[in-house]
C-alpha cells in the first residue's frame, strides 16, 4: 500500500509574495504536483497535506531565528497554493485524505503520521512539495527511518536553494535508497 505526501505546497512557499517563497522553480512545479495529487486520490491512495503550521508571534519555535514568520494560523499565506487548493477544496471531504499540521520540518515529527500510515498498512510513500533540501528531505530521512520504501519526483519538488534541492536528490538516492522519478 502507498501513500502520497504533499508536502507544504503553500502560498508562503510558493507565490511571488510568499515570505518564504522558493518562487520560480516552485510554481513550475504546481501542474505536476496537482496532477500527482489528483492521480494518487483517483486511484484510492492515501493523500495526506502536511502543511507547516505556525503561530503569530512565536518567539521560542526554533525556526523563528532561521526564517521570517511564514505559513503563520489562519492567513492566506497557509492556504494550498494555486490548482492545489482548487483540488483539495474538492476532495477534503473524502476518508483517503487528510490534512495534517505539522510544526516541524519532517511531517513525522510531532504528529500521527506514522500512526495514519501503518492503520492502512501503508509500507510506501511518495514524496512532492517543497523545500527539497528542508522539509522534504527530513521527512525522507524519517520516512526511511522508519522502514517506509520512499520516492520522491524530481519534477514536483522544488527549493529556493539550488544547491541544496541537487544536494538533496543525491542524498535521496545514494544514502536513503529512495526511488527517484
Amino acid at each position: 500500500m502507498r501513500a502520497l505526501l504533499n508536502i507544504d505546497f503553500t502560498r508562503d512557499f510558493v507565490a511571488d509574495d510568499g515570505t518564504l517563497t522558493c518562487g520560480k522553480p516552485a510554481q513550475e512545479i504546481e501542474y505536476q504536483v496537482t496532477n500527482l495529487t489528483k492521480k494518487f486520490y483517483e486511484k484510492g491512495d492515501y493523500v495526506v497535506f502536511a502543511v507547516d503550521l505556525h503561530e503569530k508571534g512565536e518567539r521560542h519555535h526554533p525556526e523563528s531565528k532561521l526564517f521570517p514568520p511564514h505559513n503563520i494560523r489562519d492567513t492566506e499565506g497557509r492556504k494550498l497554493y494555486g490548482s492545489l487548493q482548487a483540488l483539495y477544496d474538492m476532495i477534503q471531504d473524502n476518508e483517503n485524505v487528510l490534512y495534517l499540521d505539522k510544526t516541524r520540518y519532517s511531517a513525522f515529527a510531532g504528529t500521527q503520521l506514522e500512526q495514519k500510515l501503518r492503520e492502512r498498512n501503508i509500507n510506501e510513500v511518495h514524496l512532492v512539495g517543497v523545500c527539497t533540501d528542508i522539509c522534504v528531505l527530513h521527512t525522507a530521512i524519517d520516512a526511511y527511518n522508519k522502514g517506509f520504501k520512499v520516492v520522491i519526483y524530481k519534477d514536483a519538488v522544488a527549493s529556493f536553494n539550488a544547491a541544496g534541492h541537487e544536494w538533496s536528490m543525491q542524498h535521496f538516492t545514494s544514502t536513503l535508497g529512495a526511488t527517484v522519478i
